[in-house]
C-alpha cells in the first residue's frame, strides 16, 4: 500500500468542517482512567472538534508543570499503555477523530505494527509524535500506511525550510505548529511568529497545520483560528481538573472552557 492509497482520518474531518477546528488535549488516567474517559466525553459534547489523548510518560519533554502534575498522578495510580488503549476505544464513535499524543518510546516497547495495529482497531485516527522526526520513522511510516492511521509530526519557529519541507511531506493530517520555543503552558501572548510559522509551512508543502503550545482563552482561540486550520489547547483544559475539588466540578469546569474556546473558534471566520 503506498502513502496516496492512505486515506487520512484528521484531513478529511477538518475539510469537511469548512472551518477551524478545536483540538483538546487531554491525559488519560487523571484523575483516574474512568474520569478521564468521562472528561473527554464532557468535552466533545462542550464543543471540541478532535480529541488529543496524552499518554503517559515518565519524561515528557514537552510539557510543562501543569500537565506533568497530572500524568505523574496517573502513573502513581497504575495507569498503563494498554489504558490508553482502552480509552480510544470507549470515546472513539463520538463524533471527534481521536488522536493519541505520546512520547515514541513508549511505541517501541510496545511493539510500532502491534500498537498501530490496536490503536486502530480500537477507532483511533493517529499518532502525534513530540520527540519523532520523519527521517527516524521509517517503522511508524509503514505501519501507519498499513493501519490507515494518521501522522501528526512538530514544526516549531526555530525549523530549517528543508525540516519545514520533509516534516509537511511526512505528515499526514495535518502538521502540529508549536507556537514558541519550550514546554507547554498558558501565555499571556502568542507573538506574530506562530502565524509566521503557519504560512512557512504551507509554503512548504503542508496541507493543513493546526497551532498549539501557549493557547490558554477564547480570544487566543480566535487569533489562532483566524490563520490556522486547528487550535490546539491542552494546559488550560488540563487545569479545571487539577483545580477542581472532584472529578464532577472539574467536568463541570471543563465543559465551560471548551464551550468558550470553541465559540472563540468558530467566531474566527
Amino acid at each position: 500500500m503506498s502513502v496516496l492509497d492512505v486515506r487520512s482520518q484528521v484531513g478529511e474531518f477538518l475539510d469537511g468542517l469548512g472551518r477551524p477546528a478545536l483540538i483538546g488535549y487531554l491525559p488519560v488516567g487523571y484523575p483516574s482512567v474512568d474520569d478521564s474517559v468521562d472528561a473527554v466525553r464532557t468535552m466533545i459534547d462542550a464543543g471540541a472538534d478532535v480529541i488529543e489523548l496524552g499518554m503517559p510518560y515518565t519524561d515528557p519533554v514537552m510539557d510543562g508543570p501543569l500537565i506533568q502534575t497530572a500524568v505523574d498522578a496517573a502513573l502513581a495510580r497504575g495507569t498503563k499503555v494498554r489504558d490508553t488503549i482502552r480509552a480510544v476505544e470507549q470515546v472513539s464513535g463520538r463524533g471527534a477523530p481521536i488522536l493519541i499524543m505520546t512520547y515514541w518510546n513508549l511505541v517501541l516497547r510496545y511493539g510500532v505494527d502491534a500498537f498501530a495495529r490496536d490503536l486502530a482497531s480500537a477507532g483511533g485516527a493517529g499518532l502525534i509524535t513530540p520527540d519523532l522526526i520523519p527521517d527516524e520513522a521509517a517503522d511508524w511510516l509503514a505501519a501507519s500506511d498499513a493501519h490507515g492511521l494518521d501522522r501528526v509530526f512538530l514544526v516549531a519557529p526555530s525549523s530549517t525550510p528543508e525540516r519545514l519541507a520533509s516534516t509537511s511531506a511526512a505528515s499526514r493530517g495535518f502538521v502540529y505548529a508549536a507556537s514558541t520555543m519550550g514546554v507547554t503552558g498558558e501565555r499571556a501572548t502568542l507573538g506574530n511568529r506562530a502565524e509566521q510559522l503557519v504560512a512557512d509551512t504551507r509554503a512548504a508543502g503542508a496541507e493543513r497545520v493546526c497551532v498549539g503550545v501557549g493557547v490558554a482563552r477564547p480570544e487566543q482561540a480566535a487569533e489562532v483560528a483566524g490563520y490556522a486550520d486547528g487550535v490546539i489547547v491542552g494546559t488550560a483544559l488540563v487545569r479545571t481538573l487539577v483545580d477542581a475539588p472532584d472529578a464532577a466540578t472539574g467536568r463541570a469546569d471543563l465543559a465551560r472552557l471548551t464551550s468558550a474556546l470553541a465559540e472563540g473558534v468558530r467566531s474566527a471566520r
